[in-house]
């Protein structure tokens, strides 16, 4: 892994690979001054999701979901040419490692709701896997900007929620994910 990365010939340092999902991968990097998150779209074969333009996706989804009114990173700056996105960094443990912790709180489950009112009345879904939440001062925020059309197979109550807690879902996954 380089050490630095750059978002429109600005460089940032790689501070650690935060994660990787469908379309990309999120690294922690600083400027020296702040932490951010630098987002690396990738192009791997996902068996069970289609994309176009992913980049293009990213902007447009987070604008969508900034209409709509969802607490999430704000968008700093997108590198189309480098299919990179810069990200506001929100410190704090995601719900996967509160779940496995035996931590989740009621509130959380409670404001996760109220992100669905909003995203449910404007026909959207988010990614609800526990991996795409994070919790900063009690607070809840999506930190993925994948949305799509609402389908009810994919809402929070019919499969978001089976992630949430030490369910046999989540159980298999981490058994599954386990490195």
């Amino acid at each position: 892994m380089k050490d630095i990365i750059s978002v429109n010939e600005k460089t940032y340092k790689i501070e650690k690979l935060l994660g990787k999902g469908k379309g990309g991968y999120s690294y922690l990097t600083t400027n020296e001054k702040h932490y951010y998150v630098v987002k690396q779209i990738h192009h791997e074969p996902c068996d069970y999701y289609q994309f176009g333009n992913k980049i293009e996706a990213e902007i447009n989804d987070y604008k969508r979901l900034t209409a709509i009114g969802i607490k999430m990173p704000k968008l700093l700056e997108a590198d189309i040419e480098n299919e990179r996105i810069l990200k506001e960094y929100i410190e704090g443990k995601t719900i996967y490692e509160l779940v496995l912790e035996d931590k989740v709180k009621q509130s959380y489950l409670e404001q996760v709701r109220q992100m669905c009112v909003r995203l449910y009345k404007a026909n959207t879904n988010i990614d609800y896997f526990p991996t795409n939440f994070i919790v900063q001062k009690e607070e809840l925020y999506y930190i993925d900007f994948e949305c799509n059309d609402y389908m009810e197979e994919w809402n929070f109550e019919n499969w978001g929620i089976k992630y949430w807690s030490k369910t046999e879902e989540f159980l298999r996954y981490v058994k599954e994910h386990k490195n």
